[in-house]
């Protein structure tokens, strides 16, 4: 019994397509959960895209995708100084450097040239590209990569930041012949590409190419247990007492899949505060909202998820599953660790 999620596959594969045509050239992304389809996976279907390179999240994450994918790797988190060596096909490896002492820790290899962005989350400065340029004969250099913030709430634009980086690595000696670009528009990445005709601009992307058809993926749990309970009698771990005559049911999926579990999130607006300020009330009194739906409900926690399985409360009003039925749910794919990827 399992926490499942379907594709419909060639409707999936049709989307990754639509994708490619719109940013020709880029580079898919495969990288921790393997946005819940799994990294090997991945791979696989970037092999069938044929883009010829596979960015990955860590150094780890491509020694174990070597021997999935038969193209070159990019590594996304920029090499330190003293990390851990790993047997990696070098030849077709990229390292991110993010700094000088990186860049000469690495002769030989081949690397792309990080940029600080106004992520400001890791890379090597304006001040710093023109010391950056010196040593560049010492490493195959495949180009700068920047990284850019999802919000821009002060209304910059993405296109001057990257253009902003462009001239500014090329005035410092800097060969900017390709630029791998995280987070830009199909628009953006035309003007660019228009600006400036001699470099190539290659969108990193993982998240749209993905999970952009959120109608070909399907996730549904498996019903293992429904019993019946009266009002006041008391369930699970912590004996909670039942709020009102119903249902407990017992459904696959719990923290070790990731439900319950929850990344913050970033809330602005009123009403999102409103909302989050209700939902925070009602854990007060052990009152919280599965994701799990069932004959048009969106059910309650029974009390919190276990480590495999989850206990709803379903009211007594409402026709209960059988043993063997699945409950539709929603998760965030990139938290979710699923028991099975079935292609229908």
């Amino acid at each position: 019994m399992t926490l499942s999620l379907y594709l419909e596959t060639e409707r999936w594969r049709a989307h990754q397509r639509s994708v490619l045509a719109e940013f020709p050239g880029l580079v898919p992304v495969a990288k921790g959960n393997g946005y819940g389809l799994g990294n090997h996976r991945l791979a696989e279907e970037a092999t069938l895209l044929g883009t010829g390179v596979l960015a990955v999240g860590t150094a780890y994450e491509a020694a174990d995708a070597a021997e999935w994918y038969g193209g070159e790797l990019l590594v996304l988190t920029p090499y330190r100084v003293g990390e851990e060596v790993l047997p990696l096909p070098h030849a077709r490896v990229i390292r991110t450097v993010a700094s000088l002492d990186a860049l000469r820790a690495l002769p030989g290899a081949r690397v792309v040239l990080e940029c600080m962005t106004t992520m400001r989350r890791h890379g090597v400065g304006a001040a710093d590209l023109k010391a950056a340029a010196a040593e560049l004969e010492g490493v195959s250099f495949e180009g700068l990569a920047l990284h850019l913030p999802m919000d821009r709430p002060d209304g910059s634009s993405p296109v001057e930041e990257v253009a902003y980086w462009v001239d500014t690595a090329r005035a410092a000696g800097v060969p900017v012949h390709t630029v791998f670009v995280s987070h830009l528009g199909a628009a953006g990445m035309d003007e660019l590409a228009r600006r400036y005709p001699d470099t190539v601009f290659r969108a990193r992307i993982g998240t749209r190419l993905w999970l952009g058809d959120h109608g070909a993926l399907e996730v549904r749990a498996t019903v293992l247990d429904v019993t019946r309970v009266k009002k006041g009698e008391r369930y699970g771990y912590r004996q909670h007492p039942a709020p009102s005559d119903g249902h407990i049911v017992v459904v696959a999926g719990g923290t070790a899949h990731g439900i319950g579990l929850e990344a913050p999130k970033y809330v602005q607006g009123m009403s999102s505060r409103a909302k989050g300020i209700a939902r925070a009330g009602l854990a007060t009194v052990n009152k919280t909202k599965s994701p799990f739906h069932w004959a048009g409900k969106q059910l309650w926690f029974a009390e919190p998820p276990h480590m495999q399985v989850s206990l709803l409360f379903l009211d007594g009003e409402t026709k209960p599953p059988v043993i063997g039925d699945e409950l539709g749910l929603q998760v965030r794919h990139t938290t979710t660790h699923f028991d099975r990827v079935v292609d229908r």
